[in-house]
């Protein structure tokens, strides 16, 4: 009873399919309900594209721009020290007392001015000494070579007469030397700082009485990498700037360089002179230092064309519409531009806007020209 009842139950489904598949040809006017010819399931077009195009693989759309050589000026940016074009300080040679100081803090002096006067009551008596045996030597000496004309002195007399004479002589210049040592003149010109002593202050060798500075020409020492030291020379211009004036650039040149490399940093002492006559940069101020090199055309492009993996570097050069993959190496950097070395020649178009979607031989389509890198 139970299989007949599955038997009666399979042929009225297969009834009722027959039925459906005689309804589907009635309503497509005959036409069999199968797949049409050339159609892939789950499309309606030949080439198998979805609806909306969702499954179109078209040319994608970028901008691009052109790698061209421009001039490029090479600059270096160090740090160094400002130093006076000629610096001393002022102070005695032998322990005595301060009489009178002939400068003001400050004041801009000539070369042999005089800044300070000491005691010299007792080396003027010790020259005035001095110049009396002197003239008591010299004029026994004239009498003797008349006696020795005449052969009443002998040779010998006449020598230790003569040498009587040389040895006043030399003790005349030690005192007139000592009167000397009581004046402090000024070496050069420039201008003399704070002062450290007073009228009556007895002050001994070595002890700084003030500071003289010839600050007309700026001295500014820094460091350069050594593998900068070819391409550097005297004459070559700088550009320098520090935080008393953030606004302004001080213009130098470059006056000498050091012959020898610190053998720690690998680098070398360059000097530039900057003009200061005006006086507003002081020794001992921290300068920043740009220096610029001659200029050279090198091949640059945007830096945003630029695609990294890992230590290399690529570039997707549009060539015959097609987007091609090309490792670079890159040198010189300035902002928004790369300088190339290798990989792609001039005039050669690379991507710049759409890398993301871009792989290597696919089809591009440019959207725009991009800026060029002149």
């Amino acid at each position: 009873m139970v299989v007949n009842l599955r038997m009666i139950a399979v042929g009225a489904a297969v009834l009722l399919a027959l039925g459906t598949l005689g309804w589907l040809a009635v309503s497509n006017g005959g036409a069999p309900a199968g797949p049409v010819a050339g159609a892939r399931p789950g499309g309606n077009t030949a080439n198998g594209a979805r609806p909306g195009g969702l499954g179109a693989r078209g040319p994608v759309e970028v901008i691009v721009a052109s790698a061209s050589k421009v001039p490029f000026a090479q600059e270096l940016e160090a740090v160094g020290s400002a130093r006076a074009n000629e610096s001393v300080d002022i102070t005695a040679k032998t322990s005595n007392r301060i009489t009178v100081i002939r400068f003001a803090e400050g004041q801009q002096v000539k070369a042999g001015d005089v800044l300070v006067e000491f005691d010299g009551e007792q080396a003027r008596a010790n020259l005035a000494e001095s110049e009396a045996a002197l003239r008591d030597s010299r004029s026994q000496f004239n009498r003797s070579r008349e006696l020795y004309a005449s052969k009443a002195l002998s040779e010998s007399q006449l020598d230790q007469l003569q040498a009587a004479l040389s040895s006043s002589e030399a003790r005349v210049a030690g005192a007139r030397s000592q009167v000397n040592d009581t004046i402090i003149r000024a070496p050069f010109a420039g201008r003399v700082g704070l002062r450290n002593v007073s009228v009556g202050s007895f002050v001994s060798p070595g002890t700084v009485i003030t500071t003289l500075d010839d600050t007309s020409v700026i001295k500014l020492d820094f460091s350069v990498p050594e593998v900068f030291l070819a391409t550097i020379k005297e004459g070559l211009g700088i550009q320098a700037r520090t935080s008393a004036y953030p606004e302004t650039h001080f213009s130098g040149k470059v006056s000498s360089i050091d012959s020898r490399l610190d053998p720690i940093s690998r680098s070398v002492i360059v000097r530039a002179h900057i003009d200061n006559r005006d006086g507003r940069l002081k020794p001992g101020m921290f300068m920043a230092v740009k220096l610029t090199r001659s200029e050279a055309n090198a091949l640059m492009i945007p830096e945003q064309a630029l695609v990294p993996e890992g230590e290399r570097k690529f570039v997707f050069a549009v060539r015959d519409g097609k987007a091609v993959r090309s490792e670079v190496h890159t040198g010189r950097r300035r902002p928004g531009e790369v300088e190339i070395i290798q990989g792609i020649a001039e005039g050669d178009v690379v991507v710049v806007e759409g890398t993301q979607k871009v792989r290597d031989g696919s089809e591009v389509k440019v959207q725009q020209p991009g800026p060029g890198t002149a």
